[in-house]
Parts: C-alpha cells; sequence; structure tokens
C-alpha cells in the first residue's frame, strides 16, 4: 500500500510483508520504545536512509491507536523543523512507518560538546520549536508531550537545524481534550488539574524545555528521596498547580531579564493567559536582540550533568506508564500515589527515576 492511500475504517487490503523488504533494508534495533521498535533502513534503490518505526499490532489496542494516531498527525504536517513522514506500510500483523533519518545528537549532548554557549544559542533552538509549534497550532494539532528528548538536530553539521519527533501523542484539538497524558516534569497545570485543555499545554512545556536550557535545572522538582515516588510525584504536581518555581541564584545571576520574561509568560499558569507559540517568537529575546551572548556554558552543563545524566540513563529501556489519577477533589491522595505505581504489573521491572517518566492516556 504505497504512501497516501492508508484509509482506516474501510474493509482494507493488507500489504504484504515482502513489500517492506523489498524496498528497504531494515537493520537491527536501534532502539525499543513503549509502543514500537525503530530501526535503520535502506531503500535499495536510491541507497538512502530512513528511521523506521515498527508497531506490532498483537501489543494492544493503544499500540494499534498510536500507530494510526501518528500516521494521521504526519500525514497533515511539512515542515522544516518537523521530521517526515516518507512512507508507510500496514501489514496483517504491523505498521511499518519511514520518517526522515534525524543523525544529530539531542540538545543535552550538543550543549555538553560545546565550547561556548549562550542565552542567543538557546533563543535559535527555542525559536525553531516554536516556529514548528506555531505550525502545528495553526493546524490545530497538539503535540502534548513535548521535551528535550524528543528534540534532535538533523545532522552533525555546524548549522544544523533542529527537528520535532515522536508524534504519538498528538491529537486534533477538536474541541477541549481531557484525557491527561505527556511526561510528568513537563505536563501544564491544566493538564494535572483534570481541566480540559487545548494547545496552550504546547508552550508550557516549551516554557520548561527554555527554563532547563538555560539553568540546566528543571523548574519542577522535589527534594524526596529518589525511590520514594509516590510522594516525589504528589510534590510535583502541587507545585506545578502552584506554578512554584523560582529563579535560583546563582544559576539565573546571569540569565537575562528578558529570558526570565518569556520563561514566566510561557509557564502562566493560567492557560488564557500564557503566550501563544506565535506570540513568543515575536517576544525580544527571540526575533529582536535580547537574548545575551555571555558564556554560560559552565554552569549549565554542571546542572545538566547532575541533574539529567542517571535520569536518562535509567530511563533508556522504561515503558508506558498509565495514569488514572486526579490531583483535585475527593481521593487526591490515592488518585496521585497511583502514578507512581499503577505501571508496575505492566512493567514488571524496577520503578523509572523520576525525570522524563511518560504519562500515556487510557
Amino acid at each position: 500500500m504505497p504512501f497516501g492511500c492508508l484509509t482506516f475504517g474501510e474493509k482494507k487490503d493488507y500489504n504484504n510483508p515482502s513489500e517492506v523488504t523489498d524496498k528497504y533494508d531494515l537493520g537491527q534495533i536501534v532502539k525499543s520504545e513503549e509502543f514500537c521498535e525503530i530501526f535503520r533502513a535502506k531503500d535499495k534503490n536510491t541507497l538512502k536512509m530512513y528511521t523506521c518505526k515498527k508497531f506490532l499490532k498483537k501489543d494492544g489496542r493503544k499500540v494499534r491507536k498510536a500507530a494510526k494516531n501518528e500516521i494521521l498527525i504526519l500525514k497533515m504536517v511539512k515542515h522544516p523543523n518537523i521530521l517526515q513522514l516518507v512512507d508507510v506500510y500496514e501489514t496483517r500483523k504491523e505498521y511499518y512507518l519511514f520518517l526522515e533519518l534525524a543523525t544529530g545528537r539531542e540538545v543535552f549532548d550538543w550543549i555538553l560538546d560545546q565550547g561556548y554557549y549562550s542565552e542567543r544559542d538557546t533563543s535559535n533552538v527555542i525559536r525553531q520549536v516554536m516556529e514548528a509549534v506555531a505550525y502545528l497550532h495553526s493546524l490545530r494539532i497538539v503535540h502534548r508531550n513535548l521535551k528535550l528528548e524528543n528534540l534532535v538536530y538533523y545532522n552533525r553539521l555546524k548549522n544544523s537545524k533542529i527537528v520535532i519527533s515522536d508524534f504519538h501523542l498528538a491529537k486534533l484539538e477538536n474541541g477541549l481534550i481531557k484525557e491527561p497524558c505527556g511526561t510528568p516534569e513537563y505536563l501544564a497545570p491544566e493538564v494535572v488539574g483534570r481541566q480540559r485543555y487545548g494547545r496552550p499545554v504546547d508552550c508550557w512545556a516549551l516554557g520548561v524545555i527554555m527554563y532547563i536550557l538555560l539553568s540546566g535545572n528543571p523548574p519542577f522538582y522535589d527534594e524526596t528521596d529518589d525511590d520514594d515516588y509516590e510522594n516525589h510525584d504528589k510534590n510535583l504536581f502541587r507545585k506545578i498547580l502552584a506554578g512554584d518555581y523560582e529563579f535560583d541564584s546563582p544559576y539565573w545571576d546571569d540569565i537575562s531579564d528578558s529570558a526570565k520574561s518569556l520563561v514566566s509568560r510561557l509557564m502562566e499558569v493560567d492557560q488564557h493567559q500564557r503566550l501563544t507559540a506565535q506570540e513568543a517568537i515575536n517576544h525580544e529575546w527571540i526575533s529582536g536582540n535580547a537574548a545575551s551572548d555571555k558564556n554560560i556554558k559552565d554552569g549549565v552543563c554542571a546542572q545538566i550533568e547532575k541533574n539529567f545524566a542517571k535520569a536518562n540513563i535509567a530511563s533508556a529501556g522504561v515503558a508506558a506508564l498509565a495514569c488514572a489519577c486526579s490531583p483535585v477533589g475527593p481521593g487526591f491522595e490515592s488518585r496521585l500515589g497511583s502514578l507512581a505505581t499503577d505501571w508496575r504489573p505492566i512493567l514488571g521491572a524496577s520503578p523509572p527515576p523520576p525525570a522524563f517518566r511518560p504519562v500515556l492516556p487510557g
């Protein structure tokens, strides 16, 4: 079935698995994610390399839904800062998605390798992501899982662009959305509070990303012992609901007032008062010359290595975390506590670290 001919809700003409292998050489598994396996793939005719995401239908309804959703969204979009869908095959047992291959590094790795890193570098990253998000929002698409792990450099050239990946949680905003999903540290207050929400959740997440890139610290954190997941999540969510973050010294001492202003307006608790992506692009810190060129690499890198290195290593094999909690109303304590325990029967493994744990829709 060629790309563009995949339909849902009709009698399907499934692809034969040989159609995939006749066109592409699939390499070894590069990465296993909660819903799919990721391969490097080579087009046998052009020798061009792609990323292949394989979703196994036998893995359940959520996997099938995620695959269909990612196909639906990616077929709608075309933007230089979004990895493009190139080809789709559906066999009786699998979905195969072929996407552009990004060969660059994650943003964290890029920062750690720089000899000089300033607000202007961060502004360049945020501008590119904001432009992609503004484009998505113009199509009424909410990404719902913007985080640093989903931002990568397209290639390893010095002036490589940034691209957004991973659209399986993205959703068309046909009316406000209620189901909670995302990654806890990046969740907007309206998602934590189980309110109806929409595109502003992406702008909140960009505020969190900007905060981390400028300081090396997450804006919301809890000093609870890392093994005490239940209390960690309760405290984290309380802080998010209250917008309880600070521009701590010394980490923010050298950061401009303009940068702090933009972070504050993106991380506005009231979603109706929060900046839109387009408004953020027009902010002087992105479109003007307000971003400082002072070298902040040493302080940012020290905090990145302290706060995120262990979480990134430990979360490499983490699968889905199902969220059925509501932090408001009766049963507040027990439902928040369920966030740290509901996934255990699914994984049968050690708990993931507090940082970067996905919350998936039910």
